[in-house]
């Protein structure tokens, strides 16, 4: 590889072998805004971890011209979507130009690079088609993350994975592993195989990550659509057909890479078991091993808490937090106008809208609820924030849901702009990170992991990473299982009302009349969720599991 785009640092032994790590989305830092939710979150912190252990990383994504989308309120408060150019005057251009074919047709692609040194990561190429070279169709691959058009997505994937391979050749860099966190860059294993002719050598270079058993992040696409996009690069749709035996002629993404990697991991033990279910008709699938996500304790955790926690300065913790809760109160003050207090109980839900989430979860019993907001003696207040996908119309129902509600009391509020710098002024000012999906359906979720850095306590269903975590009021609190064979309705019915019970009987009494052992729930939060989920495990846990194998 180039020495302009070498690492700046000397590898330490055991992180030798090369990987290129491919991600359709990365969450660095607030001013590159390439990434949508969470599988953004973990790939950047998984980029600034593999540097900080000196790991042969290089990370491999797309520059996208209008980002993800920019939330925004409509008149009347409610959500809108906003895409705006973005310029990042800190990437350089590598000067490369290469040409791949999608659709039959004939694109040009350059590449970017994000220099290590700006925010502590290994270096990243980031692919760009927004050329003048491109007719307008082709420069629109690049314009927006997770585009709806389904043409638009198999176009970006083509880029990501035989584009992202021709990168890396044109680099000079032919990595011992190529790692696809998600299936989004399967195309990849197609440009292998036509350099290399064979599958076997293709699945001893390449390892996968499944981040989520939802159906609409484990695509199936028609075969002949695939073939029609040139999905396959040069490789005979015939013999896709033969070594991966799709059912139906319809290809299971996640199916392919499974199939193909010589080793795969599900993003928490929870999840990788229910993955084995899902594809338990499967037997000769390759392995699939448990590694837990996790997020970088450098970027996230708030040094002071962890020195006054150190130093067991109970005193100091204390004050520490309740001097975090400004800067978030005076978000809420400026996007709401609604002046909240650093005294009172703060309660947030901040993650993607998406329906099995449930952020309406609190609003299922409206008395309830509001005999929970109404309660002068143990006052509480509510945030809420998260950025639906722009077309998820039940999302964003959900979301202006509870803007309308959030118009009736002063201590409910709903923030826009859930990115890197508000969910770090979220964590830093909540004191419940609350966490509400159908069990089973949240593969790991780490925005909880990142809360507790922060001195907010998790207060949780029993999925994903929080099974591996939580020790029910001691370090955060469980919302008690309720029936999986209930119907969806009953399921949420059920969990709703063990919420209420828990809030209204545990957790907000025990905020305002034991305030010490509040205290110990947060510190024990605080020691526990470190070093386990600090990303520096997972990175070298990747290593050890997943590269080295």
């Amino acid at each position: 590889m180039s020495t302009s785009f070498a690492h700046p640092y000397t590898f330490d032994p055991k992180y030798t072998r090369s990987v290129a790590y491919f991600s359709m989305e990365y969450a660095i830092h607030q001013p590159l805004k390439i990434y949508a939710g969470g599988l953004g979150y973990l790939a950047g912190s998984h980029m600034r971890s593999a540097a900080q252990l000196l790991q042969n990383l290089v990370g491999v994504g797309i520059l996208w011209k209008y980002g993800y989308y920019d939330q925004v309120r409509q008149p009347d408060q409610r959500m809108g979507v906003s895409f705006v150019e973005k310029v990042h005057g800190f990437l350089e251009s590598t000067n490369i130009k290469f040409k791949i074919r999608v659709n039959h047709s004939t694109v040009t692609v350059t590449a970017y690079y994000l220099p290590p040194h700006h925010f502590g990561t290994v270096p990243m190429f980031l692919l760009s088609t927004d050329l003048p070279e491109n007719d307008y169709l082709a420069q629109t691959i690049t314009h927006k993350l997770y585009d709806p058009n389904p043409e638009t997505r198999i176009a970006q994937s083509i880029l990501l994975g035989i584009g992202g391979v021709r990168l890396l050749d044109e680099l000079g860099m032919i990595p011992d592993i190529y790692h696809l966190n998600e299936s989004h860059a399967l195309p990849l294993v197609f440009a292998l195989y036509e350099k290399w002719q064979d599958w076997q050598k293709v699945q001893e270079h390449l390892v996968f990550t499944n981040h989520t058993p939802e159906a609409g992040g484990n695509q199936k696409t028609d075969m002949r659509f695939l073939e029609r996009l040139s999905f396959f690069g040069q490789v005979p749709t015939d013999e896709v057909r033969r070594y991966f035996q799709p059912e139906g002629d319809i290809l299971d993404h996640t199916l392919a890479a499974l199939q193909l990697a010589k080793v795969s991991n599900g993003v928490s033990r929870m999840h990788t078991r229910t993955l084995r279910q899902m594809y338990s008709n499967r037997p000769q699938l390759e392995p699939i091993v448990s590694i837990t996500n996790a997020q970088n304790e450098h970027y996230w955790a708030d040094a002071r808490l962890y020195e006054h926690l150190r130093n067991q300065d109970d005193e100091a913790i204390t004050h520490r937090k309740k001097h975090l809760k400004h800067p978030l109160l005076e978000e809420i003050a400026d996007q709401t106008g609604k002046l909240y207090k650093p005294e009172v109980l703060t309660i947030v839900w901040a993650r993607r809208f998406a329906g099995y989430k449930r952020a309406d979860l609190l609003l299922h019993d409206l008395e309830r609820f509001h005999r929970l907001i109404a309660n002068s003696a143990f006052p509480v207040q509510f945030i809420w924030a998260g950025k639906p996908y722009p077309a998820d119309y039940q999302g964003i129902g959900i979301f202006d849901r509870i803007v309308d509600l959030s118009k009736h009391y002063p201590n409910c509020a709903i923030l826009t702009g859930y990115e890197l710098r508000l969910s770090k002024i979220l964590k830093q000012g909540a004191d419940v990170w609350l966490n509400t999906p159908r069990v089973t359906r949240e593969a790991s979720g780490t925005s909880g992991m990142t809360a507790a850095m922060n001195g907010a306590i998790n207060v949780s269903t029993l999925d994903g990473w929080i099974p591996e975590f939580i020790r029910d009021k001691v370090n955060g609190f469980v919302i008690p299982p309720v029936d999986s064979q209930l119907s969806t309705f009953e399921q949420d019915q059920a969990d709703a009302g063990q919420l209420y019970d828990l809030l209204e009987q545990v957790v907000i009494p025990m905020y305002y009349q034991q305030p010490a052992q509040w205290l110990s729930v947060m510190k024990n939060s605080l020691d526990d969720v470190v070093p386990y989920f600090d990303s520096d495990r997972m990175a070298a846990e990747y290593y050890d599991r997943l590269y080295n194998g």
